[in-house]
């Protein structure tokens, strides 16, 4: 009876390419987690078996991977095989729906099945506003066009991702936006425990921001801004939560400035939403993003935030900064909404209200739901 039970389920696989501790690798364990059990059978598989958010998955979800370790050059590696060959290679199993959950090399192997009872989605988690962005895993833009229509559904997880996607290929009407997944009750509880670490500011302005230590992301924007700021008597800490590549050009560039008491890189942190939550501002200072994670983990948690214009920034502080302000993507754009909030205690208090409210439209349930009704349609 159970066999039966389970034969009835729809086989589902996610692909990704590993689970370090990024946005799209953390609300991928959030969705798998949360879809109904009942209905879907499902795999994760990662091309890498690498990555912080592998012990997060709930005893069902099968897990597998194709690598033990990470190497380099890994993509342009890839490249010289054809997609369906990596296919065959790297998934060898019969799935009723095959999603790549990353642009970049696994939208290129999923491409590649060949089954003609298997459904694929490309699910983008970035702006694609230019060919090189839009080919990133292909072997070059003209491929990516040739082989994007393949997929039967592709999700974008903002309208900014959409449109960008849109504007390389002749307009296919397959594509959707979803909003992440995101633990709202569980993040509330953990913003709730109280901080140990010693590092984190007692008092005064703490301003706080996440993600990975890549030039994306904007730190070393944030840490200019922080100096010019200071200079002029706006007096408040920086606590930065991640590691990455950049650390080390970081803390020479925090050295250089003498501001190490003040701009506090934290380290990968399991609880970041604690650290968010007692923090009185959120800052975004990222050159690009798909649907920032964080920026809506800020808003659940009811901190205010300031984002420069990357996608996804007005669907989740409104068109006329309505939740939250809204910059121009540059150093100068972020110092001056910096400011803004930093000068004017009534400015953060009326924003923290805001947050709240918006924070609870990104419920798990609806996200979950609207998931679930794609997968159902295909």
């Amino acid at each position: 009876f159970d066999r039966e039970v389970d034969e009835m389920k729809k086989k589902l696989l996610f692909l990704i390419p590993n689970l370090k501790h990024g946005g799209a690798e953390k609300v991928l364990v959030n969705l798998v987690n949360n879809l109904d059990p009942d209905k879907y059978d499902i795999t994760l598989q990662t091309i890498f078996d690498v990555g912080v958010h592998r012990g997060s998955l709930k005893p069902h979800i099968h897990y597998k991977s194709v690598f033990r370790h990470e190497f380099r050059g890994n993509n342009p590696l890839f490249q010289r095989f054809s997609p369906e060959f990596l296919w065959k290679r790297m998934v060898k199993e019969h799935y009723d729906i095959a999603i790549s959950y990353l642009e970049g090399p696994t939208n290129r192997i999923v491409s590649g099945c060949c089954d003609p009872d298997t459904k694929r989605v490309a699910w983008l988690h970035t702006a694609m506003d230019t060919p090189k962005v839009f080919s990133v895993g292909f072997r070059s833009p003209k491929e990516a066009r040739a082989l994007y229509p393949r997929f039967h559904r592709v999700v974008a997880v903002s309208q900014t991702a959409k449109d960008h996607f849109l504007s390389h290929l002749d307009a296919p009407s397959n594509v959707e936006v979803l909003y992440n997944t995101n633990e709202t009750e569980q993040i509330r509880e953990k913003a709730l425990l109280p901080i140990s670490d010693p590092r984190f500011p007692k008092e005064g302005l703490t301003v706080c921001s996440t993600g990975k230590l890549i030039p994306l992301k904007g730190f070393d924007r944030l840490l200019t801004v922080h100096k010019r700021l200071l200079d002029e008597g706006i007096r408040h800490k920086v606590c930065i939560l991640g590691i990455g590549e950049e650390q080390k050009n970081l803390e020479r560039e925090i050295a250089r400035l003498g501001v190490q008491d003040t701009f506090l890189l934290l380290g990968y942190q399991t609880n970041p939403y604690q650290y968010v939550a007692n923090s009185d501002l959120y800052v975004c200072a990222s050159t690009r993003e798909g649907f920032s994670t964080a920026v809506t983990e800020a808003l659940v948690v009811g901190t205010p935030v300031v984002s420069t214009l990357v996608s996804g920034a007005r669907e989740l502080l409104g068109e006329n900064d309505e939740y939250g302000i809204v910059v121009e993507n540059s150093t100068e754009g972020i110092y001056e909404g910096m400011k803004r909030m930093l000068s004017d205690p009534a400015l953060l208090a009326h924003y923290k209200e805001k947050a709240k409210e918006r924070g609870s439209f990104f419920s798990r349930t609806e996200t979950v739901k609207a998931v679930e009704a794609m997968l159902d349609s295909l």
